[in-house]
């Protein structure tokens, strides 16, 4: 076996450091974020929301509003934030269907402003709504709905492009959900004549007119 030469020991030595060098920065970088996120948190607990950050923004003003005055204002119709009318996402947040797509945290939060659903979500017993599975083409029509409603929260009233797919969380998936939006909206209107009263009143809720009709 051939020992070693003077070269090669150097190049052995060389990449130990080089290895080295990369763990350590590495390190530190992991600890640089770890130190990062306390600090963002600190700041404002929310930073990291797992909600969108659109939905986030109008509860933290209506937070600051009852921070302020002990208590919900009515909100006016007009009343803007950011170019979005306050009223009509509140609306939106009301809507029963809506309402059923909020996380618990988050309906949690609205309810502790004195926000609630505008009628109860179902007359049925629990133990009967926990016996009957959804559909799938309930499933998927609430999936849509997400969808345009993440829209609707992030682009306000602008149409959706038939080609845009919108990426959701949904309750039991662990990965985000990919929905084909736009493919969606125009099937739904198609078939506008087989939705029911609620479901048409959501999508009005959202802005679509020929929901209204």
């Amino acid at each position: 076996m051939t020992p070693p030469t003077e070269t090669t020991t150097y190049q052995h030595q060389r990449a130990n450091l080089h290895g080295l060098s990369y763990h350590c920065c590495e390190t530190e970088k992991s600890q640089r974020a770890t130190v990062r996120a306390a600090q963002l948190a600190a700041i404002d607990p929310d930073w990291n929301c797992p909600w969108p950050l659109d939905w986030q923004r109008h509860y933290r003003v209506l937070a600051d509003l009852v921070d302020a005055d002990g208590a919900l204002p009515e909100i006016q119709p007009g009343v803007l934030f950011e170019g979005d009318d306050l009223d009509e996402w509140l609306k939106r947040q009301k809507n029963p269907s809506t309402w059923k797509l909020l996380s618990t945290e988050q309906q949690e939060r609205l309810s502790k402003l004195g926000v609630q659903p505008a009628q109860p979500l179902s007359p049925a017993p629990a133990a009967e709504r926990a016996a009957k599975e959804p559909s799938k083409a309930q499933q998927a029509f609430q999936r849509g709905l997400a969808a345009l409603t993440q829209w609707v929260e992030r682009e306000g009233a602008r149409p959706v492009p038939r080609g845009h797919s919108e990426q959701i969380r949904v309750n039991g998936e662990t990965e985000p959900v990919t929905v084909k939006l736009g493919v969606w909206v125009s099937n739904t209107k198609s078939r506008r004549d087989r939705l029911d009263a609620d479901q048409l009143a959501a999508l009005a809720t959202l802005g679509l007119e020929w929901a209204r009709a």
